[in-house]
């Protein structure tokens, strides 16, 4: 607010997203889609669909300028951080910090689908050139090097 009592409006239109829309891409083996983006949000947050297999997951890394919160919607996710290994099951959270280290992987025997909102947003576009790499194993080079222009780092 500035000295006259006037408020900045946010730019962001509310936005209907159905079962299916949104951004559907394959990063590393993580099978996501983006359901809003920072354009949708005026920069607040991220929100992503993930939906994988058992054995997909995230080595240990650490986020320099987002938290995270997975809400688990079907499957199973099991979670390290701080020294500790945790199960998440359908209705689950967790709260990810900035600046604390964090691993995840898909476990069980079924698909887990998992709601992944990021704050502040911008992460999709480094998810977007981790996509666009070529098919086959990784670079690993690369994709620290994608990853450490977001801030984010493997441990």
């Amino acid at each position: 607010m500035n000295g006259n009592n006037e408020t900045a409006f946010a730019t962001a239109l509310p936005k209907i997203i159905l079962n299916g829309q949104g951004q559907s891409q394959n990063v590393l083996g993580d099978v996501q889609t983006i359901k809003l983006s920072g354009k949708d949000t005026d920069g607040l947050f991220t929100v992503v669909e993930n939906y994988n297999e058992p054995g997909v997951g995230i080595p240990m890394h650490i986020h320099e300028n987002e938290d995270e919160i997975f809400h688990i919607i079907e499957g199973q996710m099991e979670f390290e951080t701080q020294g500790k290994t945790t199960l998440l099951s359908k209705g689950d959270m967790i709260f990810l910090p900035r600046m604390i280290p964090h691993a995840f992987k898909v476990v069980g025997n079924v698909k887990c689908k998992a709601i992944v909102t990021v704050i502040p947003s911008g992460i999709e576009e480094m998810f977007e050139s981790l996509a666009a790499l070529p098919p086959g194993p990784p670079d690993f080079e690369k994709v620290s090097a994608i990853c450490a222009r977001q801030g984010i780092r493997f441990l």
